[in-house]
Parts: structure tokens; sequence; C-alpha cells
């Protein structure tokens, strides 16, 4: 498969990309997917919710009353779940939600979210560029030139790009990442996925 590369200003060139078949033209696996974007998800929890059990409430050390003659049913202290103030039975504790998954599994998932977003012809090339300063107007005239302002995006770059990161800091729907760090979530919430001309052919080399 072979796409027009875009300039940087949002023009068609004469130039074309050819997105390997291995990647972009694969009948997608669901459950792949499924599998690694509940690690993903997984491993972005921090696991610090925590209640305070009996041993951790103050109060208690001494009955509350005497064992016997009152005609209450006896208690031991305060601090039992059913006193008021009392702890938490059974409440939620710190933990690691850490998963994880086959590295083949994980490229597949990546490789089955590439296919379906190039079936649905919502991948673009890009050609390599940088700015030397940031400018979140360029970004948004790249995106107003390709008809993506409301769209959410996900562009990879082929490289570290401090001066691009800071274009789209402001622009909640853009995110960027490198073709290396990219994963089969970024792309299945992207609307769009642009890519520059090396990442791509990292994308192919590596995945495919």
């Amino acid at each position: 498969m072979k796409l027009n590369i875009i300039a940087q200003d949002g023009k068609d060139t004469a130039k074309k990309a050819e997105l390997s078949d291995k990647v972009f033209k694969i009948e997608p696996n669901e459950h792949a997917v499924w599998l690694d974007v509940k690690v993903i998800r997984a491993n972005k929890r921090q696991g610090t919710h925590q209640t305070k059990g009996r041993s951790y409430v103050s109060g208690g050390g001494k009955k509350p009353f005497r064992q016997k003659g009152t005609g209450r049913a006896r208690q031991g202290s305060t601090r039992a779940p059913h006193h008021v103030g009392g702890g938490r039975v059974f409440g939620p504790s710190p933990r690691t939600y850490d998963m994880k998954i086959n590295k083949k599994v994980k490229a597949l998932a990546k490789r089955s979210v590439l296919s379906d977003k190039a079936l649905q012809n919502k991948i673009i090339i890009l050609e390599d560029f940088d700015w030397d300063k940031p400018s979140t107007k360029q970004m948004l005239e790249l995106l107003s030139t390709l008809n993506l302002n409301d769209q959410k995006i996900l562009l990879c770059t082929s490289g570290v790009s401090e001066n691009i990161v800071k274009s789209v800091r402001n622009l909640y729907k853009v995110e960027v990442r490198e073709s290396n760090t990219f994963s089969s979530y970024d792309v299945l919430r992207a609307d769009t996925v642009l890519f520059q001309v090396g990442a791509l052919a990292k994308v192919n080399e590596v995945l495919g």
C-alpha cells in the first residue's frame, strides 16, 4: 500500500510512502488488542487506595463495659467494625495492578490497530520536519489544512522533538509519540494517525 507524502504545510508532494502489508494489511486480532489494552490500563493504576481497618483506627484498649451483669452482649473493643468510629471490614489496601504480556502479542495488537486505521483511511504520512521553536499556531495551521481540527490526533515522530511536543502541549486532542514508544491504546484513542516518513520506516522495520 502506498500513500502520498504530505509536506509540513499540509500540501501534497509528488513523493509516496510504502506501508508494509505485514503491518498495515493484516486481519485485526481483537483478542490481542483487548489483552494489550487491559495490560496498559492496569499498569497505569497507582494502587494507593486504602481504608482503615480495626488495627488503624483510634480507641479501644479497654473494654467498653464489664463482661457480665449489664444484660448486653459482651464487647471487647470500640474499634470493632460494628461500633461507630470502628474499623472497616475487608476494605481496600495498597496493591500493585501490574500485568505482563508477551512481546509477540503486543506486536500483534499494534499491527491489528494499525491495519484497522489503514482500512478506514485514517493514516496520513508527513514528511520529516522539525521547527526552530515551538509554534502552536503552525501546528493548528497544519491540522486545519488537513481538515483535522475537531479530531483526536496521534502524531508519530521519527525522533525526539521537544519543539513539536511543546507545540501541541495546549492542544488536548493531539498527542505526540516517537515511533518506538506509541502503543495500541494510543492508536485506538486517535481518530487519525499521522506518521512522519522516518517514523513509518521504523514501524515497517520493527513490526514487519
